[in-house]
């Protein structure tokens, strides 16, 4: 037998139908819109079992006289059949028809045919409440679409953009806004979007956010400083030669009877492994260094206690250093220490490597000078490429050349004897630690002699890595390395501090796992950040010219294909292809801005002279 009544009133796909056929699997019915479909049994619902001879027959009842059976079976569930003979004394295919229509209406009743539950009159109130206040907000969307397209928008349109703003910020995938203007969901489309209409200026830059990096600033209480023996070296000259200006100076440079002293900032005095601070850096990775400022990835109470000529006295973890005149270390340890420490710029010690009478600054030159031959002679990579200091401050943009100094260079040739030292003390003393290496180029290097040879050489280089073995560092041209001398601005450092202090103090060390899981959770980080401050950096660059809309300057050209030209504009360090007539490598040319794109980070020039 049949399960569905010929000539029965169904639905059919939330749709009415009438059947006019049935066989034992299947049935034909004819739906509200004119097709006539062969269905199963299981495919409809039985609205009534009829007999109706069409569906333009059906004429609904009176939905009027249902009032008395709604103030009867409010908040009771029941079938259809109950509803009907209550409200119409009778179940008929009209009266049914209409309260099947009242069910997808959904403002009395709702459910389904078999168990309809009656709404009470506090529920329909709240229902028609509810419809009134989808339908202003789809008539205020409209009107904000509407404006949209017209470029405009009001103060209230804002609860709408902050999807697009979480969208610019790489925060969410999907924006209704995008999809009602037919533009493709993502960050720089939002982006574009938000500045067409003046929410955002250029003075906006979401690329920290879109890389998912905390803006704010760590906030843990830190611990006094331990009282420990510390060797006082307060007797020697120490000086922390940095940028001018810079707010965290963690390395300085002393020299005692050809004895080079690198003293650090003692943050693993305070910050010990698996404290709050520690996690807390762990996941930073590092500080965030943006135009805009510094975001530390530790508490300012560590720079404030910790930073080396902050007070009149600094602890410092300090590294004795001699090398023989071949430039190989012949002698390293370091130990706790008290120094008192003199700050000046790079700009000031160059002035003094320059005076023949200043015995220290000389004497520190020369011991980097030694260093940096013997790191030449192992095939060290020196890429000079042009370098800028970018700054904001409110909307004063500020672009300063930062010119290869000798003292920039014998700061950082210090720092690369103390992680050869650290490299090889850990070695061989079996101390798990953190190092850094890099293989070597992809292909031999042709010589680097020019700018266009030293730009087109990055395309070689490997990066570097943190591994727990050592390994050769090819770029720096030494046979093993660890990055020790930031311990205030890089976690990894921190790490290798905490290694080195409780060796010293002969307490537990961390073991090789516990390397590994901080050199994953740091790099973890770490990637996101450096590009989160090469996007920021190139971000402000084009701000900059952006404000400068007739800026010229001359730029080298360091790469062609075909008719486009990659160069470098020097004073700004900024690079870009630029289409136009061939000019070989090296060739200086002079530009003129022709326009900047803020969402693209690209910049057009126009070449007027070579």
């Amino acid at each position: 037998m049949s399960s569905t009544p010929n000539n029965a009133l169904v639905i059919y796909k939330n749709q009415l139908a009438h059947v006019t056929t049935v066989g034992d699997k299947k049935i034909h019915i004819n739906t509200a819109d004119g097709q006539t479909v062969k269905v199963r049994h299981k495919d409809v619902t039985i609205l009534h079992p009829g007999p109706i001879t069409t569906l333009g027959q059906l004429k609904p009842a009176p939905a009027a006289i249902l009032d008395v059976a709604w103030e009867l079976l409010a908040g009771n569930t029941v079938p259809i059949v109950d509803i009907a003979e209550l409200a119409y004394e009778e179940f008929t295919p009209q009266n049914a028809l209409t309260i099947w229509q009242l069910l997808q209406d959904g403002l009395y009743i709702s459910g389904s045919l078999d168990e309809i539950y009656v709404h009470t009159p506090e529920e329909v109130t709240q229902i028609e409440q509810d419809r009134a206040a989808q339908a202003a907000e789809a008539a205020a969307w409209a009107a904000f679409v509407d404006r949209l397209q017209a470029n405009q928008v009001i103060d209230d349109d804002s609860r709408y953009l902050q999807e697009v703003a979480a969208l610019a910020y790489g925060q969410q995938s999907k924006s209704r806004v995008l999809d009602a203007l037919g533009r493709q969901a993502t960050p720089e489309n939002a982006q574009d979007l938000l500045l067409q209409l003046g929410q955002w200026t250029p003075f906006h830059n979401p690329h920290p956010r879109r890389g998912g990096i905390s803006l704010t600033t760590p906030d843990f209480d830190l611990p006094a400083l331990p009282d420990e023996p510390r060797q006082d070296l307060t007797h020697l000259a120490a000086l922390a030669i940095d940028d001018a200006g810079n707010q965290d100076p963690d390395d300085a440079l002393s020299w005692e009877d050809g004895r080079l002293w690198v003293h650090i900032a003692d943050v693993a005095a305070l910050i010990t492994p698996d404290s709050p601070a520690d996690i807390e850096a762990r996941n930073r990775a590092a500080n965030l260094y943006l135009p805009e400022g510094v975001i530390p990835m530790l508490p300012p109470p560590a720079t404030e206690q910790l930073a080396l000529g902050l007070q009149e006295t600094s602890p410092a973890l300090s590294f004795s250093i001699e090398l023989d005149d071949e430039g190989n270390l012949i002698h390293f340890d370091f130990t706790p220490s008290w120094v008192k420490v003199t700050r000046i710029s790079y700009a000031e010690a160059e002035a003094k490597i320059n005076d023949a009478t200043d015995l220290l600054i000389n004497q520190l030159h020369t011991i980097a000078q030694t260093y940096l031959q013997r790191r030449l002679r192992q095939n060290a990579i020196e890429l000079n490429l042009p370098e800028a200091k970018v700054a904001v401050n409110d909307e004063t943009i500020t672009i300063r050349p930062l010119p290869p100094l000798r003292s920039r260079e014998l700061v950082r040739e210090a720092m690369l004897m103390v992680g050869e030292g650290v490299a090889r003390w850990a070695l061989t003393n079996n101390v798990p630690i953190p190092y850094t290496m890099q293989d070597p180029p992809l292909e031999p290097l042709p010589p680097l002699d020019s700018l266009s040879a030293m730009m087109n050489a990055r395309r070689f280089l490997t990066a570097s890595q943190q591994v727990t073995t050592p390994k050769p560092h090819a770029g720096l041209g030494m046979p093993m390395y660890a990055q020790t001398t930031s311990p205030l601005r890089r976690y990894l450092d921190l790490v290798i501090h905490q290694q080195l202090r409780a060796f010293h103090k002969q307490e537990p060390l961390l073991d090789e796992a516990a390397i590994v899981t901080r050199i994953g959770t740091a790099n973890a980080m770490s990637g996101e950040l450096r590009f989160a401050e090469r996007q920021s950096i190139r971000h402000w660059t084009l701000v900059y010219l952006h404000q400068r809309p007739d800026w010229e300057g001359e730029a080298v050209v360091v790469d062609t294909r075909r008719n486009r030209s990659h160069i470098v504009i020097p004073e700004l360090a900024f690079d870009t292809w630029i289409s136009g007539d061939k000019h070989e490598p090296d060739t200086t040319v002079r530009l003129r801005l022709q326009d900047v794109d803020l969402v693209q980070l690209e910049a057009f020039f126009q070449i007027i002279d070579a």
